[in-house]
């Protein structure tokens, strides 16, 4: 159980706690052992993800000690931004 749940970024305590809660998991399928009231609903996906237009900026922010320095860079250059960070990161 730990594995499947590291493969799929979950906490192994968590991923237990579901199964002791669906106690119906791994029985055979069938009426008597179904889930009530439960089914799978597909719903749209809805990207909230911000549209990369004019004012959109990508947003560094760096810290060492007590100095933090905020850098924006234009989201149109965003591949100018990955080289420089990058370069700045060697």
């Amino acid at each position: 159980m730990a594995a499947v749940a590291l493969a799929h970024g979950l906490n192994a305590n968590l991923l237990r706690r579901w199964v002791v809660e669906n106690k119906w998991i791994g029985r055979t399928p069938g009426p008597a052992n179904s889930p009530s009231q439960q089914e799978f609903v597909a719903l749209p996906w809805v990207s909230q993800a911000p549209q990369l237009g004019a004012g959109c900026d990508i947003r560094v922010e760096l810290r060492r000690g007590a100095t933090t320095i905020t850098i924006s860079w234009p989201a149109q250059a965003a591949g100018d931004c990955a080289a420089w960070l990058r370069e700045w990161l060697r």
